[in-house]
């Protein structure tokens, strides 16, 4: 029989963009995917929490308040959020480079791997494995011409959360 190590607590929250699916402990977000890519979050939590018991539970109310506040326009607050997403030591200098990303702006993947003394495929790769979006914002990250590029909660989402964030890219359907 397997020996459970902790609880873990899961919650969903209902935003604008799309549902999310937050698995926290405490206040510290370990993953938040959209509701939709369950498939990643199922990945993720056998991956690094297998022996680890979910709890699900209504979304803590500081927490809720953060989500509320970001989708309401105030688009910088989800850096108040705590988090210790799991994933290879370059993975998290990855993600850490997401958090300086400030809402409204962009950078590129090689701009992103040249800040990082890296490849711009290794960012990639470790930029699709961002198991908290929104707080470690991936979405930011575009092509070097400016166009938008993989996201994995989809591109209208990515699109949605640029246009929400007032930040500048290339659009090719407008």
């Amino acid at each position: 029989m397997t020996q459970i190590h902790e609880t873990l607590f899961q919650s969903i929250y209902q935003s604008t963009a799309g549902d999310l699916t937050i698995v926290y402990r405490g206040k510290t977000i370990l993953i938040c995917e959209f509701s939709d890519r369950n498939e990643r979050i199922e990945r993720q939590i056998n991956r690094f929490y297998p022996n680890h018991a979910l709890q699900d539970i209504p979304l803590d109310p500081s927490l809720t308040i953060v989500f509320d506040r970001y989708f309401d326009g105030e688009t910088s607050i989800l850096n108040t959020i705590s988090t210790a997403p799991e994933g290879t030591p370059f993975e998290k200098k990855v993600w850490g480079e997401l958090q300086q990303l400030d809402a409204g702006t962009t950078c590129s993947y090689g701009e992103l791997a040249n800040k990082l003394g890296s490849a711009p495929r290794a960012v990639g790769r470790a930029n699709g494995r961002n198991p908290i979006c929104l707080i470690h914002p991936c979405h930011r990250v575009i092509g070097a011409d400016g166009s938008l590029t993989g996201y994995a909660g989809g591109l209208e989402r990515k699109k949605w959360l640029l246009d929400h964030e007032g930040a500048e890219y290339n659009d090719p359907t407008i």
